[in-house]
């Protein structure tokens, strides 16, 4: 790469052409695929993905400690294969782009494999939790899944940094389809299917649960990947990438060289300790069925729903008043205090054992964590893609799908380890895999409670120490993107003499 393309020192500049520059109003997305985007975002969410360990535990029927060392093994695979498949995106040059040709080409493909996840109770069916062809399938199909889906993933994290290259429209987009996408009703499967359950877990509806399973399964990935596939097809890369291609030990040099991605890494990595359950094996656990959190939802929504959008309105002025570093922790404090005070309610006179007492704990944690929803939905958003256009400030180039991965191999490493001690807590606290929900031991349901409240906090509450050393304030912010449009403009504009000089001399 140039020398002129690399970090030079900073140069003078007074804040009023600063601001001029970072802050413009030009926009590159246009109508239709603003739309398009929001719909991806709502796709994201539109799933039954919360009842997952439901359907492995109680329909597929995986044994823990199989399920465990399945983990190890495909997680060991992910590692491997994440490596060299990163390599090969960050080197991909098209001329529909570097990201797109992966999403583009892997989305039917994926979705169609996808699909057998939900059949898997009707190829094996009444099957005990060790039986041997069924486990043969279930590791196949997920090193098969995994090795896949890792170019989507790493192409789809890239992707979402490139698509502008104004940093306010892309916090514009963040925060529009953050608001919006919910109005638009990607919770409708959690609430539509936890009504389902219910109603088969007792008894009410005399259908087999893998039924309910599959459809809403089938259906959810059906629409969801057609929304994704609409974005792909219709959006596009606009951040120029470098020419010259880096090599696979740049992209991991680059996660010590690049200092917001490593406070990142650490902070992940401390909090990857967390040891816990989802809140909803509580609730179902514990009561008997989960249409009492959907109710509770409905009861609360016509309060915290307005609260969380008012919350959205928050976000510009905030981002403007203070740095990223102090939006990340502050959000990230409040929600452990919420979360605290949630089990705190519990803990009082064995509330955790009764539903009203819950139902309204959970109704006003629920206000109180929309009054910040917006802030930390966009925060954290954004600093992934700051943390990019910060690697290219600083080295001259783009390495999204590898600084990536780097990033997340420490914490893959450690969620081998962390999911084969969640899945022996979970026998260690005496959980008995397929018994009639609601009928577990007192013992089993205090630490359900626990377990997903209070445990996962104190267990993880280091990883808030990285996050107050984020080193980009507002002043180093305005600076950097200031000189990364001067560049990328230069970049372009060589590539047009150079390609306009061939035609010359041919």
């Amino acid at each position: 790469m140039p020398d002129e393309n690399k970090q030079k020192t900073p140069v003078s500049i007074d804040d009023k052409t600063l601001k001029a520059n970072v802050y413009r109003s030009y926009n590159y997305i246009g109508t239709k695929e603003t739309i398009a985007y929001l719909f991806n975002d709502f796709s994201n969410a539109f799933n039954i993905n919360g009842y997952s360990q439901r359907y492995i535990w109680d329909v597929v029927k995986i044994d823990f400690g199989i399920s465990a060392i399945v983990g190890i093994f495909t997680g060991a695979w992910d590692i491997i294969n994440d490596t060299f498949i990163s390599a090969i995106v960050d080197n991909t040059r098209t001329r529909i782009g570097k990201f797109r040709p992966y999403l583009v080409l892997f989305q039917i493909p994926m979705t169609l494999i996808g699909l057998l996840y939900w059949f898997l109770p009707y190829f094996f069916p009444d099957t005990a939790g060790t039986y041997i062809p069924k486990l043969i399938f279930y590791f196949a199909f997920s090193v098969i899944t995994e090795t896949a889906g890792t170019f989507t993933g790493v192409a789809r994290s890239g992707y979402m940094s490139t698509i502008t290259p104004n940093p306010n429209e892309r916090v514009r987009l963040i925060t529009l389809a953050e608001l919006l996408t919910g109005y638009m009703g990607e919770d409708i499967p959690g609430y539509v299917f936890g009504f389902m359950y219910d109603m088969v877990s007792t008894g009410k509806w005399k259908i087999k649960m893998r039924s309910i399973f599959m459809g809403m399964g089938v259906s959810c990935a059906l629409i969801s990947s057609a929304f994704t596939f609409w974005f792909f097809m219709v959006s596009k890369e606009r951040v120029p990438q470098s020419i010259e291609r880096p090599d696979l030990k740049s992209g991991f040099r680059a996660i010590f060289t690049n200092y917001p991605v490593l406070l990142m890494t650490l902070s992940d990595f401390l909090a990857g300790f967390g040891v816990g359950t989802s809140q909803q094996n509580y609730w179902i656990d514990v009561f008997g069925g989960d249409s009492m959190i959907n109710t509770a939802k409905a009861l609360v929504s016509g309060i915290s729903a307005p609260v969380g959008s008012i919350s959205y309105a928050f976000v510009a002025p905030l981002r403007k008043r203070f740095s990223s570093k102090f939006l990340w922790v502050g959000s990230d404090f409040y929600g452990d205090m919420v979360t605290l005070g949630f089990f705190g309610w519990g803990m009082l006179n064995k509330n955790y054992l009764k539903l009203k007492p819950m139902l309204i704990a959970y109704g006003f944690t629920e206000f109180l964590a929309k009054l910040l929803f917006g802030v930390n939905k966009v925060i954290n958003a954004d600093l992934w893609n700051e943390a990019m256009d910060y690697c290219e400030w600083k080295n001259g180039y783009r390495m999204e799908a590898t600084t990536g991965v780097a990033k997340g191999l420490v914490a893959k490493l450690q969620g081998i380890f962390m999911g084969t001690i969640n899945n022996f807590v979970m026998k260690k606290v005496g959980y008995v895999q397929g018994l009639k929900i609601g009928t577990q031991s007192e013992k089993t349901k205090f630490w359900l409670f626990a377990l997903s409240t209070v445990v996962p906090f104190l267990t993880s509450i280091l990883g808030i120490v990285p996050k107050m050393l984020w080193p980009i304030n507002k002043k180093r912010r305005a600076q950097m993107y200031y000189e990364l449009s001067e560049r990328r403009n230069k970049m372009v504009s060589d590539y047009v003499d150079s390609v306009h000089a061939e035609s010359q001399t041919d």
